[in-house]
């Protein structure tokens, strides 16, 4: 990809940098070779900005030119809107009181240079900021109102208002910016580039390393240029055709950000921010599965006004789940009345809506996994000895354990459990799910739709081996293709 750093006059930014060309606003909009040019990533560096200004209809062109611009008009346009501001400055709270909390003025600027300031402490600061607004030069205002820190506002800086003393940090704060953007594999330049989110620092991560490897390599065959990013990059979406997140998913959560970000963008998403949504609530899926008909264990949506409709529902002993539940956390088994009502007085304190379902015993639940529509994997997702789920224990306890993960062969998986499973996921989206069904002799009964479903190594991809990660690519490359993303 080529880098470019547009200015209106070339003496407002006289630094060479290896491998970015420096060319005026007038030579970018006018100049057939920009016009022609398939991939770049445009640094808008222009003094102004204003409405159908140089500045604007730099960002605005190189949006039409497939090209990433720097700011783009959406961020441009976010920064005049005050509301937006003052809604970003209710996330920042907690960064702003870290970070300025010492300060006894009334009022503080700060200058960050592709999300960086001189002044290390305010290095997350400035991050969390260029974050929302992704530009090259920005000053944030703060203001104290006699209690606490607001963002006051956030404004755009000219490549010539910068102070000469900020200059030699701007130069190194650039040079680390371009050079992390999405590689290229030399000879080969790919026509798509993936972001993959994920961290080898995860808990219960949904792939590890082995699998995020193979994706890589999958993609490539696809060519598509695959590149691993964590949670600093938010402001690097748009360089980027498609979102692959492996991580643990919620709303409140930067993986939800990250999903909204790149579905404004327009890149292919997985997780997208409607799966999120749904998946990530069972109290939604509870409503979904009523509406539709799927069959499911006995289920009621509690309140406090109907919890001695429990037992008559579901039957003792139950099983009750936060909304927000996953991979058996926030999931309880409770054998009496009265071990009811204390668990759901405490699942309570984060929710006003709990799920309770009726208890099955089973040595398994399969896992199937969706993808587009399809069936892709099956697993049995095997009990922990002695245990009654597939988990026992928390993230972070030592005598934590897993049951016995066993991949089948779609061919040898019960026909109603893929339909269902299949049928279930279609009233969720068209990306990338895990749906656990029981099998109670010849029924079969879901029991919730996972988005970000787990694909390891040796363990869902034990049958299909590298072709489970093909599969995935290939699903990728066909939505890419339908979107007409390339940037050949």
């Amino acid at each position: 990809m080529r880098t470019i750093v547009v200015v209106e006059n070339r003496k407002h930014w006289t630094h060479e940098i290896s491998g970015v060309d420096v060319v005026t606003a007038k030579e970018y909009l006018t100049d057939p070779e920009f016009a022609n040019l398939k991939r770049a990533g445009v640094h808008n560096l222009c003094r102004t900005y204003g409405f159908q200004g140089m500045g604007y209809y730099v960002s605005l062109l190189a949006a039409a030119r497939g090209h990433r611009p720097l700011p783009s008009v959406r961020t441009i346009q976010a920064l005049r809107q005050s509301p937006i501001v003052r809604i970003l400055s209710d996330d920042l709270e907690e960064e702003m009181r870290r970070a300025l909390h010492s300060l006894k003025t009334p009022r503080f600027e700060v200058s960050i240079y592709f999300g960086r300031n001189m002044a290390k402490k305010y290095d997350r600061l400035s991050r969390a900021i260029f974050n929302q607004f992704p530009a090259p030069f920005l000053r944030a205002i703060f203001e104290h109102d006699g209690d606490d820190w607001y963002l006051k506002a956030v404004r755009l800086i000219a490549a010539n208002d910068i102070p000469d003393n900020h200059r030699r940090f701007v130069l190194t704060s650039a040079a680390e910016f371009f050079a992390k953007r999405p590689s290229v594999k030399k000879p080969k330049e790919y026509r798509y580039h993936m972001a993959i989110l994920w961290s080898e620092d995860m808990i219960d991560p949904p792939s590890h390393e082995g699998a995020i490897k193979k994706f890589i390599r999958a993609a490539r065959s696809f060519d598509i240029g695959a590149q691993v990013i964590g949670v600093d990059d938010y402001a690097r979406i748009a360089e980027y055709d498609a979102l692959f997140i492996r991580q643990t998913t919620a709303v409140d959560h930067h993986t939800f950000r990250f999903a909204e970000r790149a579905a404004v963008e327009g890149l292919v998403v997985v997780d997208d921010p409607e799966s999120i949504i749904r998946c990530t609530n069972k109290v939604y899926q509870t409503e979904l599965f009523f509406r539709h008909s799927i069959p499911h264990p006995k289920t009621l949506v509690v309140h406090t006004g109907n919890v001695d409709a429990v037992i008559s529902t579901t039957g003792l002993p139950c099983v009750l789940k936060a909304p927000d539940s996953y991979f058996s956390k926030g999931v309880t088994r409770v054998e009496n009345e009265a071990d009811l009502k204390k668990k759901l007085a405490e699942l309570f304190k984060g929710s006003d809506l709990v799920v309770a379902q009726e208890y099955i015993p089973t040595e398994f639940d399969w896992r199937v996994g969706v993808l587009g529509g399809k069936a892709l994997f099956a697993c049995k997702y095997h009990m922990v000895k002695g245990h009654w789920q597939i988990v026992r224990g928390g993230p972070a306890d030592r005598s934590r354990r897993m049951g016995k993960v066993e991949a089948v062969d779609l061919a040898d998986v019960p026909k109603e459990a893929v339909d269902i499973a299949i049928k279930s996921a279609r009233f969720i989206g068209t990306g990338l799910y895990g749906v656990d069904v029981k099998q109670v002799g010849e029924r079969f009964l879901v029991t919730e739709v996972n988005d970000n479903p787990s694909i390891e190594t040796a363990e869902e991809d034990a049958v299909l081996g590298d072709e489970l990660y093909i599969r995935v690519m290939e699903w990728f490359k066909d939505q890419l293709d339908k979107r007409g993303r390339s940037t050949v």
